[in-house]
């Protein structure tokens, strides 16, 4: 079955006040667990592209993916973000979201600042299956500041604001929403490696080595001091999407943990 015969719906749900943009993937296989994704900081549903679709297919598991509030086709951004927008988002709406679609037990597959609001959660809620961890934050590098004022100034300066467009409603309020905050210095304390040992799922950490937002520190921080088993993948001639980078190596890496997480190994 190819990913063009997924059934597909785009459904609309009011999370915490606020109108979201929910994608939904009819799973192959009976009692899968649910895949629920959690996009990056300037991500949305349809900046996933077609990796849900392929990990569908892959594992046989029904998905979930959702714009956060401010991203996609979702409700705008009414006000800024705050230094705990991803506790927020992982404390109160991906609860409330996943209590309204009736998801339990799922496993998590978080890319960036989804991974970190992943990990949150899972170190809150004891009912996660497994965490897939895609270039996750835990604390503030000097390299992820640099590389997050470099890309202000590509939105001032170059098309991203036409390339963001395409999967944003306002893109403008979207982008400084994400930028302005890592870039206040109230961002810069920020931390989470304290939800670390809580966590009692697999995880599957999944790095780039070219990543230009964070390096192994973060990797191993996880590896250290989750209370759960980690595996590591570090890819090469990868930067911060592994799934558009090596999506094969991903995808196929995806597919076995889930099948592992499933069975309960």
């Amino acid at each position: 079955m190819g990913t063009a015969a997924l059934r597909k719906v785009i459904v609309r749900f009011n999370v915490s006040g606020h109108e979201l943009e929910v994608l939904r993937i009819r799973g192959g296989r009976e009692d899968a667990p649910e895949l629920v994704f959690l996009h990056e900081g300037l991500g949305s549903v349809s900046h996933w592209k077609d990796f849900p679709a392929r990990v569908a297919e892959a594992t046989g598991c029904p998905v979930t993916v959702y714009s956060r509030y401010g991203s996609g086709h979702s409700d705008l951004l009414s006000q800024p973000h705050g230094v705990r927008y991803m506790h927020e988002e992982a404390l109160q709406s991906l609860p409330d979201l996943l209590s309204q679609l009736e998801i339990e037990n799922p496993i998590l597959v978080g890319h960036s600042d989804g991974a970190s609001i992943a990990i949150i959660y899972a170190g809150v809620h004891d009912r996660v299956r497994g965490l897939v961890l895609l270039a996750p934050h835990v604390l503030v590098e000097d390299l992820s500041l640099a590389s997050i004022a470099q890309a202000k100034v590509k939105f001032e300066t170059t098309n991203l604001p036409e390339k963001l467009a395409r999967h944003h409603r306002d893109a403008a309020r979207t982008f400084w929403g994400w930028n302005n905050i890592w870039l206040d210095r109230a961002f810069r304390s920020w931390n989470i490696e304290e939800y670390l040992p809580r966590i009692t799922c697999p995880a599957l950490v999944i790095q780039g080595l070219e990543d230009q937002y964070g390096t192994m520190a973060q990797v191993e921080a996880i590896r250290r001091q989750s209370g759960g088993p980690v595996e590591v993948l570090t890819l090469e001639d990868c930067r911060h999407s592994p799934q558009r980078d090596q999506p094969e190596k991903v995808v196929e890496a995806v597919g076995k943990f889930v099948g592992a997480a499933a069975r309960g190994n």
